[in-house]
C-alpha cells in the first residue's frame, strides 16, 4: 500500500483527490487548517474502510513543512506520492494590493510547495513509484486583471515545477503539473461571481485526472495537464 500526502484536504479539489485515492487503496494524509472538516473528512473516508491521518497546519507556517513529512512517515512509514494542492485567492488591483496579502499568497501558493517538495525529496527517493503533482492554474500561464498577486504566485509556481521536473529525474521521481480552469470551488465562486456555476470543471474531474497520473505506466512522462472550460476560452496553440 502507498501514502499520500494532500494539501488543502479539507475541501474542493483536494476533497475529492483524497476520496478518489482512498478508493485505490493508498494510505492518506489529510493537510488542512480547519479542524471540524479535517476531522468529517478522516471519518468519511474510515467509513469507506481506508487508512489516514489528519495534520492540521498553516502552510504560510514556515515550521510546516518538516511537520507533515515528520508526522507521515511516522504513521505510515513511507511517502510516495505528494500532491501539492493548498491555495489562497484574492482579488484586487495592482493598486490596491498590499504587501500582507502578497506575501500571504506567495507563501501558501508559492513557497509551500517548494519546501515541502524538498522536505519530501529524501522519502520519496525510497519510493518505488514516487510522484510530486503540483496542482496550479490557467492564471500560471495567463493573465488576469484584478489578480495580480494570485497570477504571479501560480506563476512561480509554474516556474518551479518546471525546474523540479529536472532536478528530480535523476532520482525516477515522476513530476506533474495540473493546470485547470475555472473549477467549482469556493475559491472560483469567490474571486469569478461572473462565471455559471453549471459551465465549471467539477472537483471530481480533477480527482480523476490525478487517479491517471498515479496509475499509469510506461515511460512516457505527462508534463503538464491544461484543462479548460467547455464555454470560455478555445485552446489557442
Amino acid at each position: 500500500m502507498s501514502t499520500v500526502i494532500v494539501t488543502g484536504a479539507t475541501r474542493g479539489i483536494g476533497k475529492a483527490i483524497a476520496l478518489k485515492l482512498t478508493d485505490l487503496k493508498f494510505n492518506v494524509v489529510l493537510v488542512g487548517r480547519n479542524v471540524k472538516q479535517l476531522t468529517i473528512l478522516e471519518d468519511e473516508i474510515k467509513q469507506k474502510g481506508g487508512e489516514c491521518i489528519s495534520v492540521k497546519v498553516d502552510l504560510s507556517d514556515k515550521s510546516s513543512f518538516g511537520k507533515i513529512i515528520k508526522e507521515s512517515y511516522f504513521q505510515f512509514g513511507e511517502i510516495d506520492v505528494l500532491i501539492n494542492n493548498a491555495g489562497l485567492a484574492q482579488a484586487g488591483s495592482i493598486e490596491d494590493t498590499d504587501i500582507a496579502t502578497w506575501d500571504l499568497l506567495h507563501a501558501v501558493n508559492a513557497r509551500a510547495p517548494f519546501f515541502l517538495s524538498k522536505a519530501a525529496i529524501p522519502y520519496l527517493k525510497k519510493s518505488n513509484n514516487p510522484i510530486i503533482i503540483n496542482i496550479s492554474s490557467v492564471v500560471g500561464f495567463k493573465g488576469y486583471v484584478n489578480q495580480a498577486a494570485y497570477v504571479s504566485s501560480k506563476h512561480a509556481l509554474t516556474g518551479f515545477t518546471k525546474v523540479l521536473a529536472k532536478e528530480v529525474q535523476k532520482d525516477g521521481i515522476k513530476v506533474h503539473l495540473i493546470s485547470p480552469g475555472g473549477v467549482n470551488t469556493e475559491m472560483i465562486q469567490e474571486m469569478r461571481p461572473d462565471i455559471d456555476v453549471e459551465q465549471l470543471i467539477q472537483p471530481e474531474e480533477i480527482a480523476e485526472l490525478v487517479e491517471f497520473l498515479v496509475t499509469r505506466k510506461g515511460n512516457g512522462i505527462v508534463d503538464q495537464l491544461y484543462i479548460r472550460r467547455k464555454i470560455g476560452e478555445a485552446f489557442d496553440g
